[in-house]
């Protein structure tokens, strides 16, 4: 058995069970979840050595073999995104030691988190298409009870957002894998890659992959149904709106990356033109909602959006070097998101506010974090030689290689925007003087100090070292990625795995 590809479930659900049965201590659910996360992202890095060897590990649970059984596949895409769940988690968890308030933590923010951690995981390994409803639905409990855990007007209001759309989005999502089976008679991913050709009624087969398009695209928050994420992601403590920004779209993501490389390739001319269409729309609307906004988590909200749209046009444009730049991408923005969301909780604490106009003097008084900020957020922006200008580039190089100009053209037009929220964060926040209306600056002058200001800069530092990394020594990253997009670009590859060589 490969224990590597269960590890990473198993670990965030043990954890959780444990913080639950820790219930009155929360001390040593702060404790649990520190280990946790860090024994996380060791069984992670372990499954990517794994996968770097041997490129598909599968486990078939139970005695039953694929396609009958219940398969985890980890072949290196989603090792490379668990990967990122083990950092993003850790990360998390010490910040959360010094940003969660006593409340939350008694009221079940650990257990949650790890839930949540174990929705993300399933969902990256699992290689059956109605399990991977069944840890959508797991996020999305896990994700709701964080969402609303304070239960303030604002977070209720987002909340009511976030769950309806992602219900209809599940809704949906459970009829498309209904009528897929109804044609091809299993669940199994690689079973119905094999069979789906098959089918008398291909037209139903891409009628299915639009459903699955759309439901998956929800849950990603691409064009035109993201408005939840700009509700909502704002409204929780800064370490839970941190953990979505860095996770719970890319889930979404991934999602149709696996469907639409190894399942719906029948009609590509038509589904990816789709997709295309969604990405540069999604770009373009996400960066001029990111331009209208003037409070710090609504505009890295927004841009979530916006960044969203780059990883779905490698997706579309489905070449080699798309791909590449796509997981690229995936990797850059995880940990780039999750940083910018982490500093602005840290201003919010100097200030009392995530509004631009109630922030001001954040360089003259802490140029460490100004310089902790411009890193994530030039990356963002694309500005070289950080890791995002590598991942930009090899994506609109594969727009120009595809003739896709105006798309290209929209991807240039959408970073110089990006530059555009994030030079007016650095004016508002760091540049300018504190306003005068703004009088209790103990925190900022350093009047009063925080016991655990090392939870609150270790995670921020540690991301800014990865931006730095994958910037100024891409090669292995980009190696890495190479060899993602070669096994999305040969499905047989995946099937032979899981089935083994099966019979149709």
């Amino acid at each position: 058995m490969n224990l590597e590809v269960v590890l990473p479930i198993l670990i965030p659900l043990t954890a959780g069970a444990l913080s639950l049965a820790l219930w009155r201590s929360v001390q040593l659910q702060r404790l649990v979840g520190v280990v946790a996360t860090a024994l996380l992202l060791a069984a992670s890095i372990w499954l990517m050595r794994s996968t770097i060897d041997k490129g598909f590990l599968v486990v078939e649970m139970g005695s039953w073999p694929a396609p009958f059984s219940i398969v985890l596949v980890a072949d290196i895409l989603s090792a490379i995104m668990i990967v990122l769940t083990g950092i993003i988690g850790l990360a998390i968890a010490i910040y959360s030691l010094a940003s969660t308030p006593p409340g939350h933590e008694r009221f079940g923010y650990y257990p949650l988190m790890h839930l949540l951690l174990a929705g993300v995981a399933g969902a990256f390994l699992t290689g059956d298409i109605f399990n991977l409803f069944v840890w959508f639905e797991v996020m999305l409990l896990a994700s709701f009870a964080l969402l609303t855990l304070g239960g303030e007007r604002a977070q209720m209001e987002g909340a009511i957002k976030y769950v309806t759309l992602n219900l209809f989005s599940s809704a949906l999502f459970l009829s498309a894998v209904g009528l897929l089976y109804g044609m091809v008679g299993t669940l199994n991913m690689a079973d119905i890659a094999q069979k789906v050709s098959r089918v008398e009624d291909p037209g139903m087969i891409t009628v299915v992959s639009l459903m699955f398009m759309v439901s998956f695209g929800i849950k990603a928050a691409a064009f035109p149904l993201f408005f939840w994420l700009p509700a909502s992601y704002h409204t929780p403590q800064v370490a839970v709106s941190a953990l979505f920004a860095g996770l719970l779209t890319k889930v979404g993501v991934y999602a149709l990356y696996r469907v639409f490389t190894l399942i719906f390739t029948q009609d590509v001319e038509y589904t990816h033109t789709i997709l295309l269409w969604a990405a540069a729309l999604t770009m373009l609307t996400g960066v001029l909602g990111a331009a209208a906004q003037f409070e710090f988590r609504r505009i890295l909200s927004f841009h979530i959006v916006s960044q969203i749209g780059y990883m779905l046009l490698g997706l579309a444009l489905f070449t080699p070097l798309a791909l590449i730049g796509g997981v690229f991408y995936i990797m850059h923005h995880i940990i780039v998101k999750t940083n910018l969301f982490l500093v602005s909780g840290i201003t919010y604490r100097l200030l009392g506010s995530y509004e631009l106009k109630d922030l001001g003097g954040v360089y003259r008084q802490r140029p460490y974090l100004a310089l902790l900020f411009l890193i994530p957020a030039l990356s963002l922006a694309g500005i070289p030689p950080l890791s995002g200008f590598f991942a930009k580039f090899v994506v609109v190089r594969a727009t120009l290689e595809s003739s896709e100009y105006l798309v290209a053209a929209v991807a240039l037009l959408v970073g110089l925007l990006t530059l555009y929220s994030m030079i007016k964060i650095w004016a508002e926040v760091f540049w300018k003087k504190v306003p005068e209306h703004v009088t209790d600056t103990r925190r900022l002058n350093g009047d009063i100090k925080d016991q655990r200001s090392w939870a609150y800069y270790t995670p921020v530092v540690g991301l800014a070292v990865c931006t730095l990394i994958i910037g100024l020594y891409g090669q292995p990253i980009y190696v890495l990625a190479e060899s993602a997009a070669e096994q999305l670009m040969n499905p047989q590859l995946y099937i032979e795995a899981v089935l083994g060589g099966q019979p149709e």
